[in-house]
């Protein structure tokens, strides 16, 4: 048997590979490893959550300085230049082990690791460096790109990425944000700590809509207090245009009629006017020096040849196998299926997708990538993260349980007081009958190392009234004791 991954470098790809590693010589014939990454070491060590993490921590202290009035004196500054070489040297460390272990496999004669961009010839056959592969089984694990809106005016005043607010040493002094996903969430802190006047614009009334709608109303609340970002909700982009200090972006409110977008394209410039102040409380301009796109990403499938096969990639397009519904020795993992682009997730559908072409080609049933919710975003520079595991309320009454719930705010809790980060909240969410414990979510100074608690305790299906109500006082994980109390009595009263 032979297996082709593509994408070997990336997390996906990489754990595909060391999950089929120990069958070579065995039920594997022949491993062909492909990637054209240079340096390589996949999106997520070079350009994503591990980068990132780097300029955030930079503007966590700056920000914990600035904001305790227990302390006098400015606030220190960013060192740009300095924050991008210790993060571009670690980063380099990191991905040189990444490319270390995948040319490790390849020492062995039946593996083999082609450095270049492969193409489609057909379903099972690929070219790589003018030489063709015929394989049993290709798992695409080609990453995700930037995905840029198609707004009009964007490209001719250009912006930047999330790749190159990483790399940048130098930041204009004011900027529009466009997207408040978890990467504007991460960034916009970062950039505003660094001296940056900083708009955002948020197509929803709040952020995080995987999240209870308070999550968003508090978080946005932060933002604008504690990071003095304004952000500008249920609007959305019409056109940019330049401006001799840098941009202008005429925006819509999100219920107007998308058809007129468009229309200003050829007019002159009185119908541009008529245009612009059109209808009942149409929203100011925004100006800025430049625009940072912190848009989504989509599947880097580009330049694939998919076109040669039968392949046809659109919604929903990749079955809970990681497959096309037609073409079974075919998977996509990682960023590149569209399904769920964290990291976490990516190497967990790798190591699945390894066990689920083993057993194929065994002729056994292959199972389905079924993961638990488990999400964290560093927002509010990661002194208010938000983290999610399992149910929300909503989410648990649509799977069919009746739920108990209780929340808590970091304020109801003197220990978040004293280490001045008094903002967030937290909700759990039980099954009111038998009191297993069925999701949290958390935004508040610690909520992302206090997931693991509840990944624990959802995952193991414990009953709330079982956990422990303690903590080690003082300590930020007292959120937690109440949650549980909580929650662990109204199960009791169900009884």
């Amino acid at each position: 048997m032979h297996v082709a991954v593509i994408g070997a470098y990336g997390s996906a790809g990489a754990a595909v590979a060391e999950g089929l590693y120990p069958h070579v010589g065995g039920r594997i014939d022949r491993l062909t490893l492909v990637d054209d990454g240079e340096p390589g070491g996949g999106l997520c060590i070079l350009e994503g959550c591990m980068p990132s993490k780097e300029l955030i921590s930079a503007a966590t202290h700056r920000h914990q300085g600035r904001v305790d009035e227990r302390l006098t004196g400015e606030p220190h500054g960013l060192d740009l230049e300095r924050i991008v070489e210790e993060k571009n040297d670690r980063t380099r460390g990191w991905a040189s082990h990444r490319r270390e272990s995948i040319h490790d496999m390849a020492a062995d004669e039946d593996v083999e690791f082609l450095h270049d961009r492969a193409r489609f010839r057909g379903d099972q056959t690929i070219e790589v460096d003018g030489q063709t592969i015929e394989a049993d089984y290709v798992v695409i694990a080609t990453g995700s790109v930037p995905n840029i809106p198609d707004i009009p005016g964007l490209e001719e005043a250009g912006y930047y990425t999330s790749k190159d607010t990483l790399h940048a040493t130098e930041l204009p002094e004011s900027a529009i944000i466009l997207g408040f996903g978890y990467v504007g969430l991460e960034m916009a802190p970062y950039l505003s700590e660094a001296g940056v006047d900083i708009t955002v614009i948020e197509h929803d009334e709040r952020p995080i809509d995987e999240a209870d709608p308070e999550f968003g109303d508090t978080l946005l609340d932060i933002y604008r207090e504690e990071f003095n970002i304004e952000v500008h909700t249920a609007v959305r982009e019409k056109w940019v245009e330049e401006t001799d200090d840098g941009v202008r972006l005429h925006l819509r409110n999100e219920t107007d009629d998308e058809d007129e977008d468009e229309d200003w394209l050829g007019s002159d410039d009185a119908e541009i006017d008529s245009i612009r102040t059109d209808g009942a409380d149409v929203p100011e301009p925004v100006e800025a020096e430049s625009i940072f796109c912190f848009t989504g990403r989509q599947p880097n499938l580009d330049g694939l040849g998919l076109e040669n096969t039968t392949l046809s990639p659109e919604d929903g397009w990749i079955d809970a196998t990681m497959r096309p519904p037609n073409a079974e020795q075919t998977f996509v993992v990682g960023d590149a299926n569209g399904r769920e682009p964290i990291l976490h997730v990516a190497k967990e559908q790798g190591y699945k997708t390894a066990e689920n072409v083993l057993a194929h080609a065994r002729g056994k049933p292959i199972e389905p990538y079924d993961n638990i919710h488990h999400h964290v975003i560093f927002s509010g520079a990661a002194i208010y993260p938000f983290a999610r595991v399992g149910h929300t309320p909503r989410s648990a009454v649509e799977a069919g349980h009746a739920i108990a719930t209780a929340t808590r705010r970091a304020s109801d809790d003197g220990v978040f007081k004293s280490k001045d980060v008094p903002h967030g909240l937290a909700r759990l969410v039980v099954d009111a009958t038998d009191g297993t414990v069925l999701g949290w979510q958390g935004l508040h100074y610690h909520a992302d190392v206090m997931a693991k608690t509840f990944q624990l305790a959802v995952e193991m299906e414990l009953d709330v009234r079982e956990i422990p109500d303690r903590a080690y006082h003082p300590t930020t994980p007292e959120i937690l004791d109440g949650l549980v109390r909580e929650c662990a009595a109204q199960v009791h009263a169900e009884e």
